[in-house]
């Protein structure tokens, strides 16, 4: 009979190198300073039980995500008895340790820093529980490198806050990581599943909040990064992980994690209180001061706080902010008086944060952080003035700009803002640029300077309109070359507005007034020119109105026959109407009206206006109808309103007044026809002209259909392997997927009627359908209730999936999440066989095996002499040797590196296997 007896030394061996390995890592995080085109200098920083003396680490290994890796020492604190510093030791038990190391990348692009420690320590709560400490502490953080000629340096954010707190039962715990970002990129944060290895969750993960998931809460709010868990239920250690988000002019460029541990302990402590102001605004050279101040609900005379700030305007490198305060613990309440005397180079489109914390002395102390913001905006530019010159307007404004001389280049110069008519809103402190206030910007970057004043022309003018100014200072970082990156705008200037003088007529209506694809009518109406702006002794009659008309909003202008009015004095030259109805296709196409005027029988009209009918189309979608228009006018639309037709009524009724150009109508039954057409409201904001003009566009019908697609289902997957008998083949594996039905969690999704299941071989593969659900189709064969599945992939368990689902109208969704199984290789060998050819355990092969691809297995004997070596998982050894010759009986030696089928492909196995092998013949 065959001995089936395992070699169980190496084993042991592994489990005991593991313990030798373990550490009490409470947090990290790794940072990097860009220092050249390709070059680097990373941080890995990581906070540690600083009572866990056999777990320190002097050293650990950085991965740059290039293939290439390397052993770092520490660099923070007293030298030790080894010459490498100790690390800093921080309250609470914690010990913080740095290791900076420097790497060049091979070429721009975007990469991966990570380190991963062997084991967490053991008991905590929240991950993998009760076997925390199997499971590596992993901390990642990405990497993009810009080219710097155009887009400048890039580094990560640095975490000023310190993840060394400690929470009791029943109160509130609150960290913020305090992130300061030294290019001015902008910051989000969320919350994720920690790591333990590259872009790999941990196992068996549960939020903190769920382990007793009664009158408590964890969040984190996305914009100031304050994490509050309000309030743990079970004194243990949980795990949470921070993510994050770097964004440079819009889009996300990096992502730095903080994986942390929370203690919470069982005590009748009550945190401390920091009260402070939460949000200010300040312009660039006015100093900032405030007070603040913290407290401790606790009776006893003997509870002090302390209290202390970290943050952005502390670090900053030109005129830092000052913190006055106590130092160590006080008797409270504790006063603290913030001072910051800002500067032009401290301006900035984002919010610098500081972190005010109090911590009490308890035996188990407790901390409250109250984060403030503060914006540094730049001033507005002073003193504009407008003029008009020979049909022209010149702004100039006041020189000198208080920020012109910004360090660092800072300054980029000005900006000038234009719009028809007025808009006094009153300004903001905290809302810069004109976005959404209706200017149009005419010109950037601009430093022309006139008679001792910054000074702009603005050319692109016509007579008879208003038209009003503003003026920002515009600043930037500057890569090499000089190209902008991480722009911002000061706070507008005041509004000066001129009118230039109206010699021309004015179009007023350019009205629909029926809608049909040959037979469309139009109404059009303009003003005469005001006598003291034409100056009728110099401009004498005849005076003469010539109308003109163009398809669509571009098209070439045409005189209407018959359409022009000649007077021979200006009295009688009075405001003039037109009901344009030669064959206009109104139901196709806009029109576009131009009012020439002519005096003294010249050939050349004094001047002309033009204006567009409003034009208006529809995009239906699911039980929506969404409604755009347009028209090209001289005027300023001020209002819209929109007028609907429901299906089977002759009347139409106002639904909606909007100041934007377009609308969605929705709640509407999908097949059904709504017609609409819309009501503008205009003005020039001139006196001696109608204040409010009305335009209607053409009538338009539309009928909505379900286009949206549905909210992708959310997938789970798992397969046999986590509770697998070592003996169970191949063969009998499947992986079991589920999802659920979105309709009963997504607002947009109500008509779910099946499901389109994906798989791929690998991460990296294209998916391919592999079966579709759909139960109005095939009622007999599915039901709505159909949200699991089984596959078995054409070779072993490894492959990702997504799961789409399908509506009614066929709408498919996107992709799900991505699930991806593994196969669980197994491998083992015997010690013993007995080549004595009497049909008995006469060859030496593995147990039953599963998902191996290959192996490297090397048999010597007792003085290292190679005997046998094949790469056959079957083995099949007959005890001779690599001439055929019979061994003799003996004990041998092996070495076997097993390559596993696995989703990346095929895996060396990194724990080698190595044994004996007694060679026993007999009689």
């Amino acid at each position: 009979m065959r001995l089936h007896i395992r070699f169980t030394l190496l084993s042991c061996l592994l489990l005991s190198s593991l313990n030798l390995w373990a550490t009490h890592n409470r947090a990290g995080e790794i940072t990097y300073v860009q220092t050249g085109p390709t070059s680097v200098v990373a941080t890995i920083t990581t906070y540690t039980k600083a009572s866990s003396i056999p777990a320190d680490r002097d050293s650990l290994e950085i991965c740059w995500g290039d293939g290439k890796c390397e052993w770092v020492i520490r660099s923070n604190g007293p030298i030790g008895g080894n010459g490498i510093p100790k690390g800093e030791i921080l309250p609470n038990d914690t010990k913080k340790n740095m290791y900076v190391a420097s790497h060049t990348f091979p070429v721009l692009g975007r990469y991966t820093i990570w380190m991963t420690d062997p084991n967490r320590n053991f008991g905590i709560c929240n991950v993998n529980e009760p076997n925390s400490d199997n499971v590596p502490f992993h901390i990642q953080t990405t990497v993009t490198l810009f080219n710097q000629q155009f887009n400048g340096p890039n580094s990560s954010p640095v975490l000023e806050q310190p993840p060394i707190d400690i929470g009791c039962v029943g109160q509130p715990f609150k960290h913020n990581p305090n992130a300061y970002d030294p290019d001015g990129d902008s910051l989000s944060y969320e919350l994720m599943v920690p790591l333990q290895d590259l872009n790999t969750d941990v196992p068996n993960y549960e939020w903190p909040n769920t382990i007793i998931p009664l009158n408590n809460s964890l969040s984190i709010n996305p914009v100031t990064g304050d994490i509050l868990w309000d309030a743990p239920q079970k004194p243990c250690e949980y795990n949470i992980a921070i993510r994050i988000i770097q964004y440079r002019n819009g889009l996300p460029i990096d992502t730095l994690i903080r994986d942390m541990q929370i203690l919470i302990e069982e005590c009748e402590n009550l945190p401390p209180k920091v009260q402070t102001i939460q949000e200010i605004c300040v312009v660039a050279g006015e100093t900032l001061e405030f007070e603040v101040v913290a407290s401790d609900p606790d009776i006893n005379p003997l509870q002090k706080v302390e209290l202390t700030a970290l943050g952005g305007p502390f670090i900053v490198p030109i005129s830092p902010a000052n913190f006055t305060v106590p130092q160590g613990p006080q008797s409270h309440p504790v006063l603290g008086i913030f001072t910051w005397n800002t500067n032009c180079a401290h301006i900035s489109d984002q919010y610098y944060t500081i972190v005010f914390k109090a911590v009490d002395n308890h035996p188990i102390p407790l901390a409250d952080l109250k984060t403030v913001r503060i914006k540094v905006v730049g001033p507005p530019p002073e003193d504009v003035q407008a003029e008009s010159n020979q049909g022209k307007i010149e702004i100039s404004w006041k020189l000198p700009y208080s920020c012109e001389n910004a360090a660092n280049d800072y300054f980029q110069g000005f900006s000038v803002w234009r719009r028809l008519g007025t808009n006094p809103f009153v300004i903001d402190t905290c809302s810069t640029g004109l976005d959404g206030k209706g200017y149009t910007r005419l010109k950037r970057n601009l430093q022309d300077v006139k008679n001792n004043r910054y000074s702009f022309v603005d050319e692109d003018v016509e007579r008879g309109k208003t038209y009003c100014y503003r003026v920002l200072g515009e600043f930037a970082q500057l890569s090499n070359q000089n190209y902008p990156f991480n722009e911002v705008e000061s706070l507008p200037s005041d509004e000066v507005c001129l009118q230039l003088s109206r010699d021309v007529p004015l179009l007023t209506n350019a009205d629909v007034q029926k809608t049909d694809a040959v037979d469309g009518r139009i109404f059009v109406r303009w003003t005469k020119p005001l006598a003291k702006d034409l100056d009728t002794l110099q401009n004498q009659g005849p005076y003469k109105y010539v109308l003109s008309r163009a398809t669509g909003f571009n098209g070439a202008f045409q005189d209407i026959p018959g359409a022009s009015w000649v007077s021979s004095t200006f009295a009688a030259a009075n405001d003039t109407v037109y009901l344009d109805s030669t064959g206009l296709a109104t139901t196709l196409n806009p029109y576009s009206y131009k009012v020439s005027f002519f005096v003294e029988n010249e050939p050349t009209p004094l001047g002309t206006i033009s204006a567009s009918s409003v034009f208006l189309s529809s995009t239906p979608t699911d039980n929506t109808n969404l409604l755009e228009w347009r028209a090209d006018v001289p005027w300023q639309n001020i209002r819209h309103v929109v007028y609907r037709k429901l299906p089977g009524n002759a009347a139409f009724d106002s639904i909606a007044t909007v100041t934007e150009y377009n609308f969605a109508d929705t709640g509407l039954t999908n097949g059904k026809e709504y017609c609409y057409y819309i009501s503008t409201f205009g003005t020039y904001d001139i006196a001696g002209v109608d204040s409010l003009f009305l335009n209607r566009s053409q009538e338009l019908c539309a009928i909505p259909v379900d286009d949206v697609p549905p909210c992708p289902p959310i997938l789970r997957g798992m397969n046999q392997c986590a509770e697998a008998d070592e003996l169970l083949p191949e063969d009998a594996f499947f992986n079991q997927l589920s999802w659920d039905n979105p309709n009963f969690r997504c607002p947009q999704t109500d008509d779910v009627v099946g499901y389109k299941l994906y798989y791929a071989p690998s991460a990296e593969s294209s998916y391919q359908l592999i079966k579709t659900i759909n139960y109005l189709k095939e009622p007999t064969i599915f039901s709505p209730a159909d949200t699991v599945a089984s596959h078995s992939p054409p070779s072993g368990l490894a492959g990702c999936y997504v799961v789409t689902a399908i509506d009614s109208f066929d709408n498919e969704s996107a992709y799900s999440n991505v699930i991806c199984l593994d196969n669980c290789p197994v491998y083992s060998l015997p010690n013993v066989f007995t080549p004595n050819d009497d049909g008995q355990n006469d060859k030496f092969i593995p147990f039953p095996y599963r998902f191996v691809e290959q192996i490297d297995l090397k048999i010597f004997n007792r003085w290292g002499g190679l005997v046998f070596e094949t790469t056959n998982p079957d083995i099949n050894w007959d005890g001779t040797n690599l001439n055929g010759s019979p061994l003799p009986d003996g004990t041998y030696y092996y070495k076997c590196q097993v390559y596993e089928k696995r989703l990346e492909g095929i895996v060396i196995n990194p724990q080698q296997l190595q044994g004996f092998i007694e060679l026993i013949r007999g009689n």
